[in-house]
């Protein structure tokens, strides 16, 4: 296995459509996809799709994270889980705005609308038939690295652009708003 090297926002592979995988259970498939989830692990990622690693072709790893979850039935923590192949599709109209970092764009996040609950489908390396129907994390990642095998970045999809910056920036703005809401909560307990 092997760590592979990242594309950042800029390179053209993450800009095109990837292709299907003809098979699937084919040696150098199984192999791409060891090195890609030995890469998002050593990228403390929740998710990365092959046009990330300069191969462009509809595959994506992830996983759900202990406490990323929402909570609800349809979004506990998950493993890491092999796509190849998706199929991803909404359920209901219910956008919510979900804080989204991305490999590709390193040290930023942003507010990106997403569907709260999907379902999707996808065979492993196996040729087995997975997904389900989910939502929360669960949904918003496989929405995300999917955008991927369609040429599509996280901002491209943004509806406000003044929820993106700097991960350190949001963190300080984030504890100063923490700070100003204790104070008034502890002013209003006095009264």
């Amino acid at each position: 296995m092997a760590i592979l090297k990242i594309a950042r926002m800029g390179h053209p592979v993450l800009l095109q459509r990837a292709v299907e995988v003809s098979d699937p259970t084919a040696p150098e498939i199984r192999r791409l996809v060891a090195d890609m989830i030995e890469t998002m692990e050593d990228a403390s990622g929740a998710g990365l799709a092959a046009p990330q690693v300069h191969a462009s072709l509809r595959i994506f790893v992830f996983r759900v994270p202990e406490g990323r979850g929402s909570g609800d039935a349809d979004d506990r923590p998950v493993g890491t889980t092999v796509v190849i192949n998706p199929r991803v599709q909404p359920v209901g109209e219910d956008l919510r705005l979900r804080w989204e970092g991305c490999l590709s764009i390193p040290g930023l996040r942003a507010a990106v609308p997403r569907h709260w609950r999907i379902r999707y489908s996808g065979v492993d390396t196996e040729g087995r038939p997975l997904g389900g129907e989910v939502t929360g994390f669960h949904a918003g990642v496989v929405q995300h690295e999917n955008d991927h095998l369609d040429g599509v970045l996280y901002p491209m999809r943004m509806t406000d652009l003044r929820l993106f910056g700097f991960n350190e920036e949001l963190a300080k703005a984030e504890a100063l708003a923490a700070q100003h809401l204790a104070a008034r909560q502890a002013a209003e307990a006095g009264r």
